[in-house]
Formats: structure tokens, sequence, C-alpha cells
């Protein structure tokens, strides 16, 4: 026995050639939660941020995402069609993002932002990724009413038949990114943050912890059929994914060491 899968018209209404889908306004309510949780943090006594900056951090972070996104997922993940086909990096109608990617390019957009308004590149990144788990909540909320990336085969009671998964129950892997790497990976941020932390520190919390629960899940997320397994044991999902948790780690060793050895020369900043 296998759940059924709820059928959710992926488009929510249509005018004329406009169709609003539930997978972008999933993406529109990311970015309005991120939002209001970076002027709330902005407002705090102390923070040295403005709503201006917060606005102006926010659109280049949702430009990294979008296009970082989309080339990321072509160079990952459809790189050989992608040299067949050159123009199909700009095909964004046919879907096809990479959260990798997409933080390769909020990377680039911190690093730009922070030289320009002449703030330091830990302190952007450390405002920036409590801001990151609740859009990928709602980004796999919209995978999975979308019924795209499912899981593998399973007999677990809880397990779905996809539209497009075949006749086979699968994991409802989505829901389960949603509820690691959206809900309980905010829940750890937002604990952490709670008190002054070196910086660097909260960055490299977040890279560790998503990368570790991406990786763990990645064992019950079904890999893209024209990739498979590498070496029949690791997905491209985990590959990308240790590069994460290797720098995560090494940012919070660093992040703790360098705020021990300028805590003994008496000139410890808290981020």
């Amino acid at each position: 026995m296998a759940l059924e899968f709820p059928q959710i018209d992926p488009i929510i209404f249509e005018v004329g050639p406009v169709a609003v889908r539930w997978y972008g306004l999933m993406y529109l309510i990311g970015f309005a939660f991120a939002l209001w949780l970076a002027n709330r943090q902005a407002a705090k006594p102390g923070s040295g941020w403005s709503k201006e900056q917060v606005s102006d951090l926010l659109f280049y972070g949702m430009l990294g995402v979008i296009l970082g996104g989309r080339v990321g997922y072509v160079l990952f993940y459809q790189f050989s069609y992608f040299l067949e086909n050159p123009l199909y990096l700009l095909r964004i109608d046919q879907g096809g993002m990479s959260f990798h990617g997409g933080t390769l390019g909020v990377i680039a957009a911190i690093v730009w932002f922070a030289k320009a308004k002449g703030k330091s590149i830990l302190a952007v990144g450390d405002f920036v990724v409590p801001l990151v788990p609740l859009g990928l909540l709602a980004g796999r909320i919209g995978n999975f009413i979308n019924g795209e990336l499912w899981g593998r085969t399973s007999d677990v009671s809880w397990a779905m038949v996809f539209p497009t998964g075949g006749p086979e129950p699968r994991h409802p892997s989505q829901l389960y990114e949603a509820f690691f790497e959206g809900l309980v990976l905010f829940l750890i941020l937002q604990w952490f943050i709670r008190k002054p932390r070196p910086a660097g520190s909260v960055a490299g919390l977040f890279l560790l912890g998503y990368g570790v629960f991406r990786f763990a899940i990645e064992y019950f997320r079904e890999p893209d059929a024209h990739l498979g397994l590498f070496a029949d044991f690791i997905s491209m999902g985990q590959i990308l994914s240790l590069p994460m948790i290797i720098v995560g780690a090494g940012l919070m060793y660093w992040a703790y060491q360098h705020n021990n050895s300028t805590e003994k020369h008496g000139s410890q900043q808290p981020s």
C-alpha cells in the first residue's frame, strides 16, 4: 500500500499567455520571508544595517540564486547536453535549478556587496545565511507540488506513487529536504545567532548543516537518470555537498581559533 500523491495543478491560474505556477510562488514566498527576517535583524540596536542595504543585498542575492542556480544546473547536471545545445542555458522555461550553483551565485553576490559597501565579507555572509533555510523549505514544497525530484523506490508506509515516477512507491524526498534543510536548519541557525558569535561561524554552520543534511537525504533521493551513481555509490548531489561540509567545518574551526587568538590580544570583535 502506498499513499496517494495529492493531485495539485502546478498552475494556480492563467491570464491569457501568462501562467502563475506554485513553484514560482514558492520562490516569492521564500524571498518575502528573507526580506522580513532581514529587516527584523537590521532593526536591532547596533546591527550596522539599514533597510536600504537590506534591499540592495537581497536584490543581488536573488540574482545570484537565479543565475547561479541555472548555470550550476546546466554545468553540473546537463553539461554534455549544453555542449551540444549552448542555448539550453537560456531555456529557463524548461526548468532546472541547482542549489549548489545558487550557493556559488549568492557567495559571488555577497563578495561584491561587501566590497561595494565596505563591509566584512564574513559579516555579510553571517547576516545572509539565516535567511536561506525558509526559502529552501518553500522551494522543496514547490518541487513536491510539481511531482518532481522524487525519491528512490521504497516500501515504507508513507511512500508515494508519483505521476512521473512510474508505478513503484517512492520516498517523498522533497518533503525530507523541506523538513531538514529548511525547518530544522532554520531552527538551528536561529538558536545559534541568539548570542554573539565569531565572524564566519554562522556561515560555516550553515554550509556544514546543509551539506550534512543534503548528503544524507541523497540516499533517499532518486539520482538523475542520465548521471546515475558515480562508482555505484555516490550521487552528484553528494559530490557537490562534500566541499560544503569541509569548507563549513573549516570555517567554523578558523572562526573560533581566530576568536581565541584575538581575545588573547584584547581585540576580539563579535560578529
